[in-house]
């Protein structure tokens, strides 16, 4: 986030940067006394702040460059992880990870965005907007999970799908559409997790699962605020008013019904403490597990198709 958009954080990172330049000092008088207060400060300022964040201000915390991406809760959560790559046809699409791992004493395979941290890493991951050739390996990676019956974990975070011409030429628009589909048919568990930002079919591709769960500060649209604005107002500056116009929000899609549990996340968001966030998150996905694993096949299926194709749908009186 550059510092212009997230002045709202600002007074909580000078509390944070002095709590660590104190803790570099020796043992003094008066030193625990004052860490205390600075702490005890810093968590009254941090619920204060995103206790009333706008819409905005929220899509700015689910676009924080530290917040914890898909490899990130697999390390955390997961062991034996085994990444698979390509898609058997074009090639390696780092923009999407994909692979096998245990989950609490469960095989199960997981796919996701993955934006990188670094300035060399994103640009390697294309800022975490992938071309075809990644959304086909995530549908490698769930045919192998629906052949030996593992549940599938999906992680999103993304602006959206590459608009580049070279995506476009491989198929873009053919990749998401057959993913929209297959996803609908898997005789497996799904269970997707809005980690940061869900940008509209790019996050769709991978997010069509029986439970969709997200994360309390990350965002799920169809555009971004910014390109809501440009079309609607031709004016990017509309932003704000953009983002609260589209219900974009953990609270407002649970209203809605398009996710169906929204994660707390850590005092000062995920990014603030990844460890805590990630574990938060685990219990989320455990939970949602042990109601779909029993579950047959077919209602999985049946059950699948019918929360997404109700979507939008409302009664008139």
């Amino acid at each position: 986030m550059g510092t212009g958009d997230a002045g709202f954080e600002e007074p909580l990172v000078e509390l944070r940067r002095q709590i660590e330049e104190l803790e570099r000092y020796p043992d003094g008088a008066g030193r625990g006394r004052e860490l205390g207060r600075l702490r005890t400060r810093l968590r009254r300022e941090t619920e204060e702040v995103f206790r009333h964040l706008t819409p905005w201000q929220t899509a700015l915390v689910a676009r924080h460059a530290d917040r914890p991406f898909t490899l990130d809760y697999v390390q955390a959560l997961m062991g034996d992880w085994v990444e698979i790559h390509g898609d058997r046809a074009y090639g390696d699409d780092p923009a999407i990870v994909a692979g096998l791992a245990d989950f609490r004493g469960r095989p199960v395979v997981v796919v996701g965005h993955q934006k990188g941290r670094s300035t060399k890493e994103r640009i390697r991951r294309n800022f975490g907007q992938p071309r075809p050739e990644g959304y086909r390996k995530a549908l490698r990676a769930m045919r192998l999970a629906e052949r030996f019956r593992l549940p599938v974990l999906s992680f999103v975070d993304t602006p959206g799908a590459y608009p580049g011409i070279d995506a476009e030429e491989r198929g873009q628009a053919e990749a998401i559409a057959r993913n929209l589909l297959e996803m609908s048919l898997l005789r497996v568990p799904v269970v997707v997790t809005i980690t940061g930002e869900g940008g509209s079919g790019g996050a769709l591709a991978i997010g069509i699962g029986n439970r969709v769960l997200m994360l309390e500060h990350a965002v799920y649209s169809v555009i971004s605020p910014e390109g809501c604005a440009a079309i609607l107002w031709k004016d990017q500056g509309r932003k704000e008013e953009a983002a609260a116009a589209m219900r974009i929000t953990a609270p407002d899609l649970l209203r809605l019904g398009v996710v169906d549990a929204i994660v707390p996340e850590p005092p000062g968001g995920a990014h603030a403490d990844p460890q805590e966030a990630a574990a938060r998150v685990g219990e989320a996905i455990s939970k949602a597990l042990r109601e779909l694993v029993r579950l047959d096949p077919e209602r999985l299926v049946a059950e699948r198709r019918k929360r997404f194709r109700t979507l939008g749908s409302f009664l008139e009186s």
